[in-house]
């Protein structure tokens, strides 16, 4: 397995929409295996295969919690077919944004059909932080970020902060 590298904002990739995957394959597998490596060593909750620069449609995710074992739940191709109600996700972070984490609203209830690591659909009904996560991952593909979601102003004092560390680092 390899630690990939995670990609941060402002960069570009992260707002391309990623491509279908057309066939679960050994190769998939060793990418779902290097992202799972990464996630956990980041450490985080969830990863899209865009936020480590490959543009397949690719999830994973465990939300177990550090306390739990392991439980890698990985979805290819995702969509979210239904969502319903709404939920504020509070102090939402991402490890494409570090050292940021805000207020986001998210559906409350989401349904959402993939194929599992082996190919085969799966269909996951679910609420609550599953369905947030779910929503923040499944976003990542379409190239959207967290940041998109909250407001003007707390997004452009977070743009500032980041121009003005980028420019100190150069």
């Amino acid at each position: 397995m390899t630690l990939l590298d995670i990609i941060t904002y402002p960069d570009k990739r992260l707002r391309r929409k990623a491509a279908p995957v057309e066939t679960v394959d050994d190769e998939v597998r060793q990418i779902i295996a290097d992202m799972a490596e990464t996630m956990y060593a980041a450490p985080g909750m969830g990863l899209a295969s865009v936020q480590v620069g490959i543009d397949k449609r690719i999830i994973i995710y465990d939300i177990s919690g550090p306390e739990d074992n392991p439980k890698l739940e990985v979805l290819v191709n995702p969509e979210i077919v239904e969502s319903e109600g709404a939920q504020l996700s509070e102090s939402e972070g991402c490890l494409s944004v570090p050292d940021f984490r805000s207020d986001v609203n998210r559906f409350e209830r989401v349904k959402v059909e993939a194929l599992d690591r082996d190919g085969q659909p799966v269909e996951i009904d679910t609420d609550g932080l599953h369905a947030i996560v779910l929503q923040h991952e499944i976003d990542h593909l379409d190239g959207v970020l967290f940041i998109d979601k909250i407001s003007a102003l707390k997004r452009e004092m977070y743009k500032r902060k980041v121009k003005k560390a980028l420019k100190k680092n150069s």
